[in-house]
């Protein structure tokens, strides 16, 4: 089996798991979504992410999310003042659910039902900006050939926006405040992770759920993946808190650990 057909196997699995995921996640949170969304203007988007897209320009700027998931930070971006918005991501079931914020917030948004490693050429050097968050990379099995991609998307002098997980975090053992932390894996481990029990990262509901398999990426090898694809290094800063819904127990530890980040990558002007 070739790196390409190992990488698509893993994908289609992980596809798979999402699709599974999407209506437990509906069930949580959509409706309060949809109201939210229907108020013009509305946000989702946090402070840190608000101010650098801001310091970015969005506003009158074409904007790709790859693995948008349910929309709502693309769709939040659009209110923003973006221009053109397409939304990539591999489960239909959470792109229906974009669609159904877009329709209540009379948002003209396109979402895309696609591989990240299979996106149309149709939309090479198409984007001012591209944007990859929380939850996003440690889904790649193949992080060069990820980045590859995203770079084909970004129109010369454009920029990647990454708003992501710190990997660090990979580990710890998460858990909820207060309790110790259980240093389980090396920064540097290979080892896939497989996830058996479902991907509720809200209520945390535990199901007999399809494999889930994502990988631990350090920082040198996010960052090197984009300079390998002609990125270049615009911003990067590293925050100790975290944005997801899981390392509570790292966070009131106290103990200082890099638990989010933000990068800038451009590519250069033709």
């Amino acid at each position: 089996m070739t790196d390409h057909d190992k990488t698509k196997e893993i994908t289609t699995a992980n596809r798979a798991a999402w699709e599974e995921a999407a209506p437990i996640h509906a069930k949580l949170n959509q409706a309060e979504l949809v109201e939210q969304f229907s108020v013009s203007g509305f946000s989702c988007l946090d402070e840190i992410e608000t101010k650098r897209l801001l310091a970015l320009g969005v506003e009158g700027k074409d904007v790709a999310q790859v693995c948008c998931n349910n929309g709502q930070e693309l769709l939040s971006v659009k209110n923003m003042g973006a221009a053109r918005c397409v939304g990539f991501d591999g489960a239909q079931g959470f792109l229906d659910q974009a669609r159904e914020l877009a329709r209540n917030g009379g948002l003209d948004v396109e979402f895309v039902c696609c591989d990240a490693y299979e996106i149309d050429e149709v939309y090479w050097n198409s984007f001012d900006l591209v944007t990859i968050t929380i939850g996003v990379l440690s889904w790649m099995p193949d992080l060069g050939r990820f980045f590859a991609g995203v770079s084909k998307l970004i129109r010369p002098g454009g920029a990647l926006f990454i708003y992501e997980q710190h990997p660090v975090l990979d580990m710890v053992e998460p858990a909820e405040a207060g309790v110790p932390l259980d240093w389980t894996a090396s920064y540097f481990t290979k080892e896939p992770f497989v996830e058996v029990d479902g991907l509720d990262y809200f209520d945390g509901e535990k199901y007999d759920a399809k494999p889930a398999t994502s990988f631990a990426h350090p920082m040198a090898e996010i960052i090197m993946a984009g300079i390998s694809n002609g990125l270049g290094v615009e911003h990067f800063e590293e925050f100790p808190h975290h944005i997801s819904n899981s390392w509570w127990n790292v966070e009131a530890s106290g103990i200082g650990l890099p638990m989010c980040f933000t990068l800038v990558m451009r590519k250069p002007a033709a």
